[in-house]
């Protein structure tokens, strides 16, 4: 390796963190600059350049990405074309025939193909892999030069049942990448080789719509880190938790829909379980969004699909992620009816809250943070002001909630708040009491610049069993960065009764996919403490839709995979459904939809205690102000938090400060520091 440092570096959409660990002596460095848009690459080296002027002694770059996630939501990606089925061309606008209203008849949707540039050539694959009709490639040639000479940048190749049979489908890619003009395009049959039309042409299109964004992207990081004498391994965290090489990325950006979020899931449960609690609820709130997770007894969620927006559907494993949005920058608008929202429009870095003095005028969370004192006006995190404004945020507040309202500034400022942390508790219960989950033996890590301005009131409103602030938290998806292990994820639709399943066949595509994870771990030239294999089938009764994941015992020796019998698949499929719905279904036919399989290269990990406080002796406040609280102002002792020894109590109400982030103590509630450097927030009587 080039150097002895491991960088992680998250962009969101108010600031870009960075956490900066030295692997010769364990000690760790963070930083919060703003992130630059269009083009997040700005922020992204800044970040760096704040704690590291010599890229040479960089040994490792993980990056956490929201480019695809924006180019998706904001529809900034790429112009691309379709090839297709005969037959198929409207499958991506007509979806599962849903509505982006629940109440409405109609509804409209733009795929991110348009119409004139989805083109159907003649082939047929059967669903049981059998070839009915070749491709025509002539046919398949002429439709990519009309995509090409139309000015698309990418195209997306969907045939039937490919899943069953890539035969035509490869070589309908062979064809088009003989004359297409770059490296852009995808195959349904590479991206998601499973049952089901719409979702694999999907996911399969909405990769080719990334694909230019998110590789001129990374080649644009790779190339400047470098050109400044970088000379280390680029990595990209996946949506799943792991990470991948970043070439690996670029062919399939699809999988970093969402991977800032997840890896600062993969952090809080790292922290979390380190510090003696496995059951975690997660809360990240940055600038524009409150993103939630459940991790049950150290183990994150992964759900198998998920639509980033009304008809984009991505079939595709990430760890499952609620998000709503309320963030630091969200904005608090009164409606005609006269209820108070936040949300979902957020003022982002550019021109951020009213009190960073940048133009806006409409008030937001952070805005009201400062009006009640919770915020230091004279010390705003990310570094770049010198003071903020309160008085343009009272006056913001004034003007768009007070008035309309009836309120005063301070009831203003605390209505806002009210509202915010009801949102953010509704999206914790959605997560765990909606899902048969008791939150009283969770306990609730928040993060992000914001989330540990909240912690306080979401143990108050959920019922959470305290609350676990980790040392930097508003560089915890970057702390993920460093953390995550690499992951490959596959799949293999089966689609036949568990009874008459061919073992012989399941072994080999179980085989199949252990020797290609193998491969790519090899590839990225990464050093692993360990490797594993995750192996799980779809499975259901005859006659059921919805399909449980029924993880299989299986043991992998030297590379070789020892293949489960039908009567083990169907003892875990018993035990599975059991356990999910209480009880199994009189004479139910058994069936195997798919095989999901993950191949893990597990990287070091660094010592949290690396992280504690060398600090010995009473914790002393460093000053004191007035923070309102429920209608009233108490003298509230600031403290330096990353000064505190381990051991401190501290009763509420309390506040400290670090660079990255503000801590709120509540009155009622106590703070102590554990030995990791947590801050452990629960009741007083506790």
């Amino acid at each position: 390796m080039s150097g002895a440092r491991m960088i992680g570096v998250d962009v969101g959409g108010t600031f870009t963190d960075v956490f900066v660990l030295n692997e010769a002596d364990g000690t760790a460095e963070v930083a919060k600059v703003p992130t630059t848009r269009p083009d997040q690459s700005g922020g992204f080296l800044d970040g760096i350049a704040e704690q590291v002027s010599d890229l040479s002694q960089i040994a490792v770059v993980v990056h956490g990405t929201t480019a695809g996630t924006n180019a998706l939501l904001e529809r900034k990606g790429a112009r691309i074309g379709v090839i297709t089925t005969q037959g198929l061309r409207d499958v991506l606008e007509m979806r599962r025939r849903d509505r982006p209203r629940t109440w409405g008849l109609r509804g409209d949707f733009d795929p991110v193909a348009a119409r004139e540039m989805r083109l159907e050539v003649p082939e047929r694959t059967l669903s049981d892999g059998t070839i009915r009709a070749e491709v025509d490639l002539e046919a398949v040639r002429k439709a990519a030069r009309t995509l090409r000479d139309n000015g698309c940048e990418a195209v997306a190749i969907l045939f039937a049942n490919a899943y069953a049979n890539p035969a035509n489908e490869a070589a309908a890619v062979a064809a088009v990448r003989d004359i297409w003009h770059n490296p852009h395009v995808s195959a349904s049959s590479e991206i998601l080789p499973e049952i089901r039309e719409f979702e694999r042409f999907s996911t399969a299109a909405l990769n080719a719509y990334l694909q230019p964004e998110v590789s001129g992207y990374l080649d644009r990081l790779e190339t400047a880190l470098r050109s400044g004498g970088f000379g280390g391994e680029f990595l990209i965290v996946q949506s799943n938790g792991g990470v991948m090489a970043a070439d690996t990325a670029c062919r399939f950006p699809i999988r970093t829909a969402l991977s800032g979020p997840a890896a600062g899931v993969i952090a809080a449960g790292y922290i979390a379980e380190k510090a003696g609690f496995p059951d975690v609820i997660t809360g990240d709130m940055g600038g524009t969004s409150f993103d939630v997770s459940l991790i049950d007894n150290g183990q994150s969620r992964l759900s198998p699909q998920t639509a980033i927006d009304f008809g984009m559907v991505v079939r595709s494993p990430m760890i499952e992620i609620t998000t709503i949005g309320a963030g630091g920058g969200s904005i608090a608008w009164v409606d005609k009816g006269g209820l108070l929202n936040i949300g979902p429009e957020s003022a982002g870095s550019d021109p951020g809250p009213v009190a960073y003095g940048l133009g806006n005028d409409r008030p937001t969370v952070t805005d009201a943070n400062v009006v009640l004192g919770r915020i230091d006006p004279d010390n705003p995190i990310g570094g770049k002001l010198d003071r903020l404004d309160t008085q343009a945020a009272a006056r913001a507040i004034d003007t768009h909630v007070g008035a309309p309202l009836g309120l005063d500034t301070m009831q203003a400022a605390e209505a806002i708040l009210r509202v915010a942390n009801s949102r953010m508790a509704g999206a914790i219960r959605l997560v765990s009491i909606e899902r048969g989950f008791d939150p009283k033996r969770f306990a609730f890590m928040p993060f992000g610049g914001g989330g540990a301005l909240h912690a306080g009131a979401m143990l108050a409103d959920v019922g959470l069993s305290r609350a676990i602030v980790p040392r930097y938290p508003g560089v915890t998806s970057a702390m993920g960065c460093v953390i995550a292990d690499m992951r490959q994820d596959f799949v293999q639709t089966l689609n036949t009764l568990a009874d008459t399943l061919d073992e012989a066949a399941l072994g080999g595509f179980m085989q199949s996919h252990v020797d290609q994870g193998m491969r790519m771990l090899d590839a990225a030239q990464t050093r692993f403490e360990a490797r594993e294999t995750v192996f799980e089938l779809d499975m259901a009764y005859v006659g059921q839709t919805h399909t449980v994941s029924v993880p299989l015992a299986v043991e992998v020796s030297n590379g070789r995979v020892g293949a489960p019998t039908r009567a083990e698949i169907a003892e875990a499929f018993d035990t599975t459904y059991r356990q999910i719905y209480g009880r199994l279904l009189k004479d139910g036919v058994r069936r195997v939809m798919n095989l999901r399989s993950a191949v893990i290269g597990k990287r070091p990990k660094f010592d949290l205690a690396t992280l504690a406080p060398k600090a010995t002796g009473a914790a002393t406040p460093k000053a004191t102000r007035k923070v309102h609280f429920a209608d009233c102002w108490y003298e509230t002792a600031i403290y330096d938090r990353l000064a505190l020894p381990v051991g401190t109590r501290i009763s509420g109400p309390a506040i400290l400060e670090q660079s990255d982030t503000t801590v709120l103590i509540e009155p009622g509630l106590i703070g102590r520091v554990d030995s990791f450097g947590n801050t452990i927030i629960e009741p007083a009587e506790a």
